[in-house]
């Protein structure tokens, strides 16, 4: 799927005129605990995310395969990192406090790759990092496969909500917003993985589970 940049940042900028607060996901990201201080913002599109969070005072670094996405999001803050690749592939030797895939990122990727997508943002991931995605629930990627693909690379279910200004989740939400993380331990596990080019193996749901919160305003 291939995108036209500016006439995408075209219907946030009009909301944003009309008084709409466009960057819920900006106040989310640094309302972690701990606050991140360096942000991959993965599927970066045209930098709405990326340059708010710069604004904030986090060093971002924006990745999005869509080269009219890319163009526009150099054009509106020349000063920031951005980088053309394939997520399912990224490697770019760093890591980062936090990854964030914003705006249904996992529902627009290449169908099969998802696993890929989720395992490169980990490998991007600092100890006690925050993987951060949002998406639709009514697609054919759900939260348990994502859940899935995160264990199997080394993450952790912390927290789970509809919405970005962190409304519980229910049965009947259209959308999640996941929190999942790597502590030192798992690091150094996945990191020893990595090198040897074996997979880490899945923990279970139920120990995934067992870590959410229970105050989804935490």
């Amino acid at each position: 799927m291939s995108w036209h940049g500016d006439s995408y940042q075209k219907h946030f900028d009009d909301q944003a005129a009309a008084g709409v607060d466009v960057h819920g996901e900006a106040s989310f990201v640094v309302g972690l605990d701990p606050a991140p201080r360096s942000v991959l913002d993965a599927g970066c599109g045209t930098g709405r995310v990326a340059i708010e969070l710069a604004r904030r005072g986090v060093r971002v670094t924006g990745v999005d395969v869509d080269q009219s996405m890319l163009d526009t999001a150099r054009r509106r803050a020349p000063h920031l990192d951005w980088i053309r690749a394939d997520l399912s592939q990224l490697d770019l030797g760093r890591q980062f406090d936090a990854v964030v895939m914003a705006g249904n990122v996992l529902l627009f990727t290449r169908p099969g790759t998802e696993a890929s997508v989720v395992r490169a943002c980990a490998r991007h991931l600092a100890p006690g990092g925050a993987l951060v995605a949002g998406f639709q629930l009514d697609r054919d990627y759900g939260v348990d496969a994502y859940d899935a693909h995160c264990a199997a690379a080394g993450l952790t279910l912390a927290q789970r909500w509809s919405t970005w200004d962190r409304q519980p989740l229910d049965p009947s939400a259209a959308y999640a917003v996941s929190v999942h993380r790597r502590t030192a331990a798992d690091q150094s596990y996945f990191s020893t993985l990595t090198r040897s080019g074996s997979k880490p193996a899945a923990n279970s749901a139920a120990c995934a589970a067992s870590t959410i919160s229970g105050d989804p305003h935490a």
